[in-house]
Formats: C-alpha cells, structure tokens, sequence
C-alpha cells in the first residue's frame, strides 16, 4: 500500500473507531462484497446511459450498510454522476402533509454532491455549469443566453412543474448577469425546496409553484433530468436507514410511504425515470416484516420477493433486493490488516501489531462473542483500533499482554468499565484494557 496522507488516515480511522462511516477513504478498507460492488457499478453505467435503476440494500445493524452506500456514492461521483443523500426521520419521510416529505427533499439538495464537490453543498456549481454551457452555445450561434437556455429546458416542461423549474433557472441566469445576488439566492432557496409558500416563491421569481410534499418525487426526476443537460450523467439518491419509516406508529403515515416506494420502484422499473438511481438501505426487519415492514404491503412484496430458485448459497442480483453477505473469516481478516497499515500510514515499517497479533485478536473475539464479530464487524472494529492506540501510546506493553486483559461481551451483563449499548439494537460491547 502507498504512503496514506494523515488527513485521510484520520479521518478513515475516527471514524470507525467512533462506530461510523468514513466519508472519504472507503477504498482503503474495502473488503469482499465483488458481486455486489459490481451489481451497483452496473446500475450507476445504466443511470449514466439514460436509464434508471432502484436497489433496496438489506443488511443487519453493524454489518456494513452505510459502508457499502458510502462506497458506491463515491464510485457513481467517479463515473460523473450528481449524488444525493439523506437519512429519512420522523421529521423527514417520502410522503407527508405536514412538509416533513419537502423537509426530506431540502435535505438531499443540500447534501448533493458531484465528483469536485463531494461533501454536498453542489446545487449552485451545477445550475451555473449549465448556465455556463448555455452562454457558450449562445455566443457561437449568436443568439441571446435566455432563448439557448429555454430551448435547452424546453424537453423539461412535459414533466409536473417542468415551467416553473425553467423560470427560476432563466431567474438565476438573470441574477449572474446583472450582479443579483438576491435574486441568484432566491433560485436557490427555491431549487432547494426552501420556500413555505406560494405566495413568497411568486414574489421573489415570479413563479406560481414550489416543491411541496406532494411533488418531491416529480422534482426529483426534474433534478435527474436538469443535472444530465448540465453535463452530468445523472442523479443517484441514496437514502439509509429507512428502518426509521417501519418504526412509524401510524399505519396511514408508514402505508403512504411505501405507496411512494412502489411509485418509485414501478417508474424505474418500467423505464419512465431518465437518468435516475435510488438506494435505499434498511434492515431484514423492514423489509420482511409482514405487519410494518415493505411485505405489509402486498404489492410491494411481490415485487420485492426473494427468488424461490436462489438457495443453498445460490444468489440473484438482478432483482430489486441486495442482501449483503457477511463478511467470511478471511475477509474480516484482509479488512483488520488493511486498518493496522492505514493507521500505519501506509508503511509497513510501522505495524503496531504483527499478523500472528491479528489472528490472535480474532480468534479471542471468536471465543467471546461467537461468529458475530466478523458478521456484524462494527464494535470489533472499534475494539482493534481501541488496541492499536494503547499499544501506539504505551510503547513498553506487549500486544499479549493486552489480548489476555482484552474482554468482549454480547450482552446486557457487558464485562468492564465501558458497556456502551450500540444504535438500535446491536449487541452490548464492552473492552476493558
């Protein structure tokens, strides 16, 4: 491995020792999982061709779900696509009356994100870019900048608020011409869903919609199709942890949800989405669930029902459901090592822990905890990098000795001075060195 520059060594190594997803660097840490990789890589090629794609990621709490999300947003940012993403909550859903649907949809606009951008925040970049090629095709034909662009827009205006859309790009193209900057935020605010009312959007661009919950879908396919004619290859949307939408205890609100996922999967399905990927993460519970979950609704489990000829370690991903497989032995093995030599930097030189260490390492927490170590890896991982830090900082300790005082627990009657319960579910943890 090349030497890791200390920025990405940190921000890869924090984050998994506090238990979350790096936002850069997963490519240090990949391990396993090819076919599903490539299954998704697929899809990102289809979006990028004029396609649509929709993907229902299945995996238990701390068995790699946001990791693996993280992962395909980066490489759908590589391949030139706009990525958004956002983590519904009771305040954020598909479908509402109460704006939480807009307030989801604000969220994504604000986290979009494009391959010089990857930390969101993208939207005005891609409207200018568009505005941008606009003026350049204006100058060669010798026309003005607004009829070139509302002739680009024009294919736009067949979908459910296509007009107002391209009023408040012409509206944002006015603003960089004339040094408005108000009027340039205004644009914004609106492609954001940022605006309340109808009466504040038509008086600030003179437009008589905005985003509201019951469009966001629909906007959402404007943005797929606006983002291709800026120069993108499309829009991939990602929305983890939608075990928050099972978790609803209204049956109407949970049922209208799912109306809204099954709006989703069927446009993809049948083609009518252009240049448009969802990824939608979730728990076997969410999905399997047959009074809360997607099979309580009857039409999206015939959609989304397994292959009844995909058994005995046979596998189909050419349907709508990913389940990701656990990680083996030797893959929880190759995904130890690579932590050690990113904590390292990279040089091997500087391994705080030989591989016979590793493997020590392991099979303690197989004696501990069982097979759920490598299955759902999130609070070992935390614990080997908890060890790599005392033996960096403790220089005159054997990695034996801490092996032999290292305990894990799986359970409620944790061992230690630190029994922290993992988000939602996950088995209780505890390392005491």
């Amino acid at each position: 491995m090349t030497t890791i520059r200390a920025k990405d060594r940190d921000a890869v190594i924090q984050s998994l020792r506090a238990g979350v997803v790096p936002r850069m660097g997963q490519h240090l840490v990949q391990v396993g999982r090819t076919r599903e990789i490539e299954t998704l890589v697929t899809d990102i090629d289809r979006i990028a061709d004029g396609g649509s794609a929709f993907r229902v990621v299945i995996g238990e709490y701390g068995a790699g779900k946001t990791f693996f999300l993280n992962l395909v947003r980066a490489v759908a940012m590589e391949k030139k696509l706009v990525v958004a993403s956002a983590d519904p909550n009771p305040d954020r859903r598909l479908q509402a009356s109460g704006g939480q649907a807009r307030s989801l949809y604000a969220e994504l606009m604000r986290n979009l994100s494009t391959r010089t951008k990857p930390e969101g925040g993208a939207l005005a970049g891609i409207v200018e870019k568009f505005i941008a090629t606009a003026k350049a095709e204006a100058k060669a034909s010798g026309q003005a900048t607004e009829a070139v662009l509302r002739q680009k827009l024009d294919q736009l205006t067949e979908l459910v608020n296509g007009y107002d859309f391209a009023d408040v790009i012409a509206a944002y193209c006015r603003g960089v011409e004339e040094g408005n900057e108000q009027l340039k935020s205004d644009a914004v605010r609106w492609l954001r869903g940022e605006f309340s009312t109808k009466t504040d959007a038509r008086q600030a661009l003179g437009v008589r919609a905005i985003v509201a919950d019951a469009s966001v879908y629909d906007q959402l396919k404007l943005m797929g199709r606006f983002v291709r004619l800026a120069g993108f290859s499309g829009l991939l949307v990602g929305l983890d942890e939608l075990v928050n939408l099972y978790k609803l205890a209204n049956t109407q609100a949970r049922n209208s949800n799912y109306e809204q996922i099954l709006r989703i999967l069927n446009d993809s399905l049948q083609g009518t989405a252009v240049g448009l990927g969802f990824m939608l993460g979730g728990t076997p519970e969410f999905l399997l669930d047959t009074r809360r979950g997607l099979y309580s609704y009857p039409a999206l489990q015939s959609r989304l029902a397994q292959n009844t000829f995909a058994t005995n370690g046979l596998v189909d991903f050419s349907g709508p459901v990913i389940r990701l497989s656990s990680l083996t032995p030797e893959d929880f093995y190759v995904l130890l090592q690579k932590i050690r030599s990113v904590y390292a930097f990279g040089d091997p030189a500087k391994h705080l822990l030989p591989d016979q260490g590793v493997m020590s390492f392991m099979e303690h927490c197989s004696k501990r905890i069982g097979d759920t170590y490598f299955r759902t890896p999130r609070t070992t991982i935390t614990a080997f990098i908890n060890l790599l830090a005392v033996l960096e900082q403790n220089q005159t300790v054997a990695w034996q000795d801490l092996l032999g005082g290292l305990e894990v627990a799986a359970d409620t009657g944790a061992v230690g001075d630190q029994a922290v319960e993992a988000e939602d579910g996950d088995e209780f943890a505890s390392f005491k060195l």
